[in-house]
């Protein structure tokens, strides 16, 4: 599970660089204005730093999620077990991800501070509507980390409905874990073992580096 955290702090960072977007803006540009924004407002929040939960985590809701396609990630990260659940099944696993993905962005927002993004040339075609954002992490120490998106066109505009972090796609990274818990109790089990997750991380402070007061 630190990996899946690594990549989403990675992936925080970069989405924390959008206000309203339109459904014709091209899928570079939605990924650029939502990271300048949301980094912009993490590093300037003084509630956000000292590590305000309820404000990291209505941030992540308003200027992340709406641009996220979970039911898409959900279904990919599940595999083939996706079609043998019921609608019901399928309705409280995209919830618990979504959950479970909120508390781990809040968390990664909490600790932003210096990081920069550099975005590459979108490599498409007018006409394509899935495409792979490229950027790239710079830290104050260390050297840059490689950060692609790969984001669809629905009847809403553009969504992001997989990341990557240093060659490895979340959807990928989740569907080991999903499987796993699958093979133990069923589609049943994976939904109550993310929802005592989610609990557990409900119940305890974002993880910052605040100085504590």
């Amino acid at each position: 599970m630190n990996f899946i955290k690594q990549f989403i702090a990675l992936a925080t960072v970069s989405l924390a660089f959008t206000g309203v977007a339109s459904a014709q803006e091209a899928p570079d540009v939605l990924v650029k204005r939502i990271s300048q924004d949301v980094l912009n407002t993490a590093k300037n929040d003084k509630s956000i730093q000292a590590g305000d939960t309820k404000k990291v985590i209505d941030l992540v809701e308003e200027k992340i999620l709406p641009y996220v396609d979970f039911q898409r990630m959900t279904a990919l990260a599940a595999g083939r077990f996706w079609r043998d659940a019921t609608p019901d099944q399928q309705k409280q696993l995209t919830e618990q991800f979504r959950q479970l993905l909120v508390f781990t962005y809040s968390g990664a927002l909490s600790q932003v501070k210096d990081q920069t993004v550099e975005f590459k040339p979108l490599r498409a075609d007018p006409s394509d509507t899935e495409v792979e954002v490229r950027s790239m992490v710079n830290q104050a120490r260390g050297e840059p980390i490689p950060l692609n998106y790969r984001v669809a066109k629905g009847p809403q505009g553009w969504k992001i409905y997989d990341i990557n972090v240093l060659g490895a796609w979340l959807v990928e990274t989740y569907k080991g874990t999903f499987a796993s818990e699958i093979s133990k109790g069923g589609m049943d089990g994976l939904i109550k073992a993310l929802t005592e997750k989610n609990k557990k991380l409900a119940s305890k402070p974002l993880n910052t580096t605040a100085p504590k007061k």
